[in-house]
């Protein structure tokens, strides 16, 4: 069984970088697709990036273009998630998830999702 380890989460100033990794265990990431969510304090979940299992393409929410990227490292079953210019509304707890290949496509759909870690946390913050 798929297991994801979430990591690199921390406090970082407006205006900052971090780099979160989501690690893999049970099963090559070849055959998953790989979903970024977050949750707010307020309680709001949502989709912010994914990743093809193939690493070939990616999608992210409108308020992440041109800040969030992700990427994948074949040799490490590694998935991660750049963050840059993070403003404090993007305060949260960031999970990842993954969905076989062969369930549904690309997605960053919360119910899409078979796989999650537990999280981890992400503070904005002067």
């Amino acid at each position: 069984q798929l297991q994801l380890v979430e990591s690199g989460g921390g406090l970082v100033q407006p205006g900052g970088s971090l780099r979160l990794s989501c690690a893999a265990s049970g099963s090559s990431l070849d055959y998953y697709h790989i979903g970024w969510f977050r949750q707010t304090p307020g309680g709001e979940c949502e989709g912010v990036a994914c990743i093809r299992s193939s690493g070939a393409s990616t999608d992210y929410a409108d308020s992440m273009k041109g800040r969030f990227t992700s990427s994948r490292d074949i040799a490490a079953n590694t998935v991660y998630l750049q963050m840059d210019s993070l403003p404090p509304e993007n305060t949260a707890v960031y999970y990842c998830a993954a969905v076989h290949m062969t369930i549904t496509a690309i997605s960053r759909r919360y119910h899409d999702m078979q796989y999650w870690g537990k999280g981890t946390q992400v503070t904005v913050s002067s």
